[in-house]
């Protein structure tokens, strides 16, 4: 069965060279398998640019405006509920800095890096048809997840502020679901790890892993809204 969904939420694109977060509400959330979600969004981040401390670069601010449009699926693996999905954005950068003590300025357009993910619910949460999910009541759930960025995003390796990254990250991540009556507590814990960027102004940039944690509370209505 598909099913068409709209979403608008908030996610903090890879902008100026670096991942930003994304907070996901309901991510480890039981659904029936064999549904499929077509998304479409809008995000928008503002900010001075992040770049190579080497690099003299003061003063940044930059907007980015990024549609995008995804793709989900829902399955079961191993008697337990699963999903996949992929996320393309499109991306359009604006700014300024002081680069070496002169005025300078970017605009650019182009795709940036997708992500794709394999996310398990490993407790809590078996597999279910839409028929047989009729009768599933959710109480706590542990899952995880595994996100992958890949350097697809347009780049110039002349630039210091870019679309895309250049570089592979993953993401593994664990999380845990409690339903309290209509509300339901999230916690999940996640850590990035990036490849080099070998071609970054004709030097090799590194990144260490970078540590993160979210909680979310959630309220569900009768009528479906969240």
């Amino acid at each position: 069965m598909t099913r068409l969904a709209l979403l608008l939420f908030i996610l903090l694109l890879p902008a100026a060279g670096v991942l930003g977060q994304a907070l996901e509400p309901r991510l480890y959330s039981n659904a029936p398998v064999g549904m499929n979600f077509l998304i479409g969004g809008y995000a928008f981040s503002e900010g001075g640019a992040i770049t190579d401390p080497s690099v003299a670069v003061e003063g940044g601010e930059f907007q980015v405006h990024s549609p995008f449009m995804a793709y989900a699926h829902s399955f079961g693996l191993w008697g337990k509920s699963a999903k996949f999905d992929v996320v393309v954005p499109y991306s359009f950068l604006s700014g300024t800095a002081t680069v070496d003590g002169l005025s300078a300025s970017r605009k650019v357009e182009g795709f940036a890096d997708p992500s794709f993910r394999v996310s398990m619910n490993f407790l809590g949460a078996p597999a279910r048809s839409l028929a047989e999910f009729k009768e599933y009541q959710q109480n706590w759930v542990f899952g995880g997840s595994l996100q992958t960025f890949a350097p697809f995003g347009r780049y110039d390796s002349s630039r210091v502020v870019n679309i895309g990254t250049h570089r592979w990250t993953v993401k593994p991540e664990l999380g845990l679901t409690e339903t309290l009556g209509p509300v339901i507590l999230e916690v999940a814990g996640a850590i990035s790890f990036y490849t080099d960027n070998d071609d970054f102004q004709g030097r090799t940039r590194k990144q260490e892993p970078i540590y993160s944690v979210q909680g979310h509370v959630v309220y569900a209505f009768k009528n479906g809204i969240w």
